[in-house]
């Protein structure tokens, strides 16, 4: 049970997205229409070069639509100057990605706590948050190890730990499990699915993977740039 709420979080209208290449345009999501209330769990599923990825930067900020509108908590993302779309990024919506991004000049404490320090939050407390996720996670002793002391699943884990760092409303994860083996993948997506009820966070999550998917209550499944399929599934 919990107490999470009906209202949309993430809306998007009729998206579409097309990159110049060369001589040819790509078109990689041909009017895509999806609507995320807060607290929901969504797995979108599809095979590479379906357009999982695109619509993930679309809905995060990171990239902008050639035609439609993305709307996050009531506000239409295209009406938002840089520096309001930049804040939004870093304060309401957190990223996993399955390459990790993580800073190799940096140790595990302060690759999650980057992201509260762009916000100018007070270091003490940052440094206190960061250290909880990181225990949160399992990673309470390697506080001080970069990334290539760390295996990637650990890798993930910090990068997991520093989407939650400024308690985002939404965190988007692109593959989590993509770069690891099927045991640590499922801890992954464990540890997600715990840490998104904790905190009442929404979760979407990008897998070519069935497994994975099946684990999410609604699933998405886009087939060359389309939704094919939305299901909703009992929860897990």
């Amino acid at each position: 049970m919990n107490n999470f709420s009906s209202e949309p979080l993430v809306e998007a209208r009729n998206l579409h997205k097309r990159y110049e290449l060369a001589a040819r345009s790509l078109e990689v999501l041909r009017g895509v229409s999806l609507t995320v209330r807060r607290g929901d769990f969504l797995a979108l599923r599809g095979a590479s070069g379906a357009g999982k990825s695109t619509l993930l930067h679309l809905l995060g900020g990171l990239d902008s639509p050639n035609q439609g509108e993305i709307w996050f908590a009531g506000k239409n993302l295209a009406t938002l100057s840089g520096n309001a779309l930049a804040r939004l990024r870093n304060l309401k919506i957190g990223f996993i990605f399955q390459a990790y991004h993580l800073l190799p000049e940096l140790d595990a404490l302060e690759n999650v706590c980057l992201p509260a320090r762009m916000a100018r939050t007070a270091a003490a407390a940052t440094e206190v948050r960061g250290r909880e996720l990181l225990a949160r996670v399992g990673l309470k002793d390697r506080v001080e190890h970069r990334p290539y002391e760390l295996s990637g699943g650990e890798q993930q884990r910090v990068a997991i730990a520093r989407s939650l760092i400024n308690s985002p409303e939404l965190i988007l994860a692109d593959e989590p499990t993509g770069n690891l083996d099927s045991k640590t993948g499922d801890e992954i997506i464990d540890l997600l699915c715990n840490l998104r009820s904790e905190h009442q966070t929404t979760l979407i999550i990008a897998t070519h993977d069935a497994k994975v998917a099946t684990r999410a209550p609604k699933v998405v499944e886009l087939v060359d740039g389309q939704v094919q399929s939305q299901e909703a599934l009992s929860p897990p």
